[in-house]
């Protein structure tokens, strides 16, 4: 019999769009000889099981969050395609290991750890992985720019520590730039991040646990004439995205190290996508994507496709994972 896979996408967040972007092409992509797809959209006050013609949107019901069922159909896995709160920071996970239902990302408490940036560079400070210094700020919280400026010199990101896509971030290359930087990244959270910015080669790479090993996509380089990667890089067509990265060989390696020596300290059972920026003195830790992008034009399709793949048997593995574990 085949298994019942809920994909869930929307949220509350300013991600909403590119969610629904992410969980339409993820529903599209799965095989529908081995599985039973149904479209689940993520609203505050309800969980619509959705049906789209086009760009047109029909709700063929609501789910019962009492046993994550809808018009008698009980679910038996979750996709999550929800970036930020609530699929990315472990609410949602965590819902689902409540009610025994497997889900194709990390645990709750990987999440929850990977989404705010600061917890995530402390539980990693063990593994030897390079990472740019950093102040945390929480809203409140006094500061002295002067002295924060003092400890991680010009230029610096500043960033919601749980956010995506980009939103809030400000690159600060002048001491005029920060205050309004701070508020623009508070705008997005409570706790911010102010973080070294270190120059090098912007890399991108993903993995995730197949018949219980974990698989390292290809890495991907990202090459834009902005700033840095930022929303309209991301979404707008402003950057090339070249996979596999030209890069040596010895700095694919090293990055590939981090990755498996990351994804292993964090206890990693499902997909994510960690950043990274390799410079002159080696490959330095970003963020962790607990529910990466996937839209058609995301980085993991592209690794996907890059490394042979193809989305069907990718999504397999996925909710084969899921179900085993």
């Amino acid at each position: 019999m085949k298994k019942n896979v809920a994909v869930i996408y929307g949220g509350p967040s300013s991600e909403r769009p590119i969610s629904i972007l992410s969980g339409r092409y993820a529903a599209s992509q799965i095989d529908r000889e081995r599985y039973n797809v149904y479209e689940i959209l993520f609203n505050t006050d309800c969980w619509q099981l959705v049906e789209w013609e086009g760009e047109d949107m029909t709700v063929k019901g609501i789910v019962d969050k009492g046993d994550f069922s809808c018009n008698g159909v009980k679910f038996d896995v979750a996709c999550i395609m929800i970036h930020g709160i609530p699929g990315e920071n472990g609410l949602l996970q965590g819902y689902f290991e409540m009610m025994g239902v497997p889900v194709t990302t990390c645990s709750s408490f990987v999440c929850t750890v990977a989404f705010n940036k600061y917890s995530c560079k402390r539980l990693l400070s063990d593994t030897g992985v390079k990472m740019a210094d950093d102040v945390s700020l929480r809203s409140g919280e006094p500061y002295d720019v002067k002295q924060i400026i003092g400890k991680l010199g010009l230029p610096v990101f500043v960033k919601p520590a749980d956010g995506g896509s980009s939103f809030g971030v400000t690159k600060v290359k002048e001491i005029s730039q920060m205050e309004e930087a701070i508020a623009y990244a508070f705008s997005e959270g409570d706790t911010i991040l102010i973080e070294k910015a270190v120059t090098g080669r912007e890399l991108t790479q993903a993995i995730y646990m197949e018949k219980g090993q974990p698989v390292a996509l290809p890495i991907i380089e990202i090459v834009t004439p902005n700033e840095y990667f930022d929303y309209d890089a991301k979404y707008n067509g402003k950057s090339e995205e070249i996979c596999p990265a030209p890069i040596p060989q010895a700095m694919a390696d090293e990055l590939t190290r981090c990755t498996r020596k990351i994804y292993a300290h964090l206890g990693g059972t499902g997909l994510i996508r960690i950043d990274y920026i390799a410079g002159d003195e080696g490959v330095y830790f970003l963020e962790i994507n607990a529910t990466p992008g996937m839209t058609r034009m995301s980085l993991v399709p592209k690794m996907v496709r890059a490394s042979g793949r193809t989305m069907p048997d990718f999504f397999n593995a996925l909710i084969d994972n899921a179900l085993s574990r």
